[in-house]
């Protein structure tokens, strides 16, 4: 398994605002990251409902959450807006996990065990890498229970999340709102400017 750090750093990221706290409230119990994407061009992903999605760019922002029990890390790609109550989901990527923790620096890392699900608001769903997936397990690199257990999760994310993505937008706009007060009034772990 890959382990990789919340931070983004690896993908490019450069002087963007990271935050990183624990929420336990009635809308959310676990680990939420925020990245504000200042600047910088905009990079779309393609499906078949939506078309084109923007993922990167200047005044996009990042909601990463691991909700407390899961295996999951949810990232919740908004676009940019004049203010927070007009943000919208561009998409959802949600990486199967193993477990998350910290590095030295402080930062959350977590190991990826390669499966995704990509889901959109207008109702594409897809399910990413599963090749890597088996060639892990075929590879020695995942035992069977870890395999298994990373279809199980998929299975539980497609049914948990995107059985009414209505409902899941306005959960994360509120866990953003939330973390947004948070962040305002310094109720973070972790400010980093990736």
């Amino acid at each position: 398994m890959k382990i990789k750090r919340l931070n983004r750093d690896l993908w490019g990221f450069q002087h963007y605002p990271y935050y990183q706290m624990d929420m336990d409230n009635e809308m959310f119990q676990g680990f939420v990251s925020v990245i504000m994407l200042t600047d910088g061009e905009q990079f779309f992903w393609d499906f078949e409902k939506a078309g084109k999605v923007p993922v990167t760019g200047g005044g996009m922002v990042w909601l990463q959450l691991i909700p407390k029990g899961k295996k999951r890390l949810i990232t919740a790609m908004f676009k940019p807006a004049e203010g927070e109550k007009d943000r919208s989901v561009s998409v959802w990527y949600v990486d199967v996990i193993e477990k998350y923790t910290y590095d030295s620096d402080g930062v959350a890392v977590y190991w990826d065990k390669y499966l995704d699900v990509m889901a959109t608001v207008q109702g594409d769903i897809r399910i990413d890498d599963r090749d890597e997936l088996d060639e892990a397990y075929h590879q020695n690199d995942l035992t069977k229970v870890q395999y298994e257990e990373a279809l199980d999760e998929c299975d539980a994310i497609i049914s948990d999340m995107f059985t009414d993505i209505k409902k899941t937008e306005e959960n994360c706009l509120a866990i953003l709102h939330e973390a947004m007060k948070m962040i305002e009034n310094r109720e973070y772990q972790l400010k980093l400017n990736v």
